[in-house]
């Protein structure tokens, strides 16, 4: 080999070429950690009413190191999404000396339990840890299940427009029962979810006969139980249980 000079200058030209790889590398490793290139902004978009300087401040304090070619950009994103309000963050380096960061917010739907527990379901049936100060409707039922508590809430309150009324509080039991009560202080026993008559249905129906047969009344009602086969039961304060003749025992 060492006396054949074609492939020495091939050896020769291979190894200046991998001499000069390491330098550019070497360069570049020094160049990207250098304190040349600090990260000096966090620029924040997105639609906030929630999120303030004083909450990033304090979930960035000590997690914020490195320059804008090294930091780690996962986890700035993860220590915005500890903030209360932060439902998703999104974080990209910005030439030459900042990140941009994209946040969505929750948004607030109901307080899901005790107003104390300070969990709140959003927009999305997710749960999040949060103090709202609005008056919100309550949701409760087993874990797990917020977010079909949410869909539900929102198909009540459709079904229930007609009449000017909506839920404050939906309640999903360990049996898989509904129970609502509404913004008058009606409570409205539902019951369960069967193939054959689901519990829109039943709410429906009571909602099409509300005009017609209780709205003429014009006492107020407390409690009534749509659990029956096409028909339901009423309870009016200071006069006794009022029940359809028709009627079965509730099925659910």
């Amino acid at each position: 080999m060492w006396n054949n000079p074609r492939l020495l200058t091939l050896l020769a030209n291979a190894l200046f070429v991998l001499v000069a790889l390491l330098a550019v590398a070497t360069g570049v490793y020094a160049l990207v950690r250098s304190p040349m290139f600090p990260l000096k902004v966090i620029r924040v978009e997105g639609e906030l009413s929630k999120v303030g300087r004083a909450g990033i401040v304090e979930a960035l304090q000590g997690h914020l190191q490195g320059t804008i070619f090294t930091v780690d950009l996962e986890l700035v994103r993860a220590r915005f999404e500890t903030i209360p309000w932060v439902r998703r963050a999104e974080v990209r380096r910005a030439w030459p000396d900042r990140l941009e960061v994209r946040i969505e917010e929750h948004v607030e739907l109901a307080r899901w339990g005790r107003r104390e527990d300070l969990r709140l379901v959003n927009l999305q049936g997710e749960i999040f840890n949060a103090a709202s100060d609005r008056d919100l409707p309550v949701f409760a039922g087993p874990a797990g299940s917020e977010g079909e508590v949410a869909r539900a809430y929102a198909d009540f309150a459709k079904l229930l427009q007609p009449l000017g009324m909506e839920p404050r509080q939906v309640v999903l039991s360990e049996r898989r029962a509904w129970q609502l009560k509404l913004d008058s202080g009606l409570v409205v026993q539902l019951g369960r979810n069967l193939a054959k008559d689901g519990v829109n249905e039943r709410l429906l129906r009571f909602v099409q006969a509300y005009p017609r047969a209780l709205e003429p009344m014009k006492r107020r009602l407390d409690y009534v139980d749509l659990r029956y086969p096409g028909g339901f039961a009423l309870r009016v304060p200071g006069l006794q249980r009022i029940e359809d003749p028709k009627t079965s025992r509730p099925k659910a």
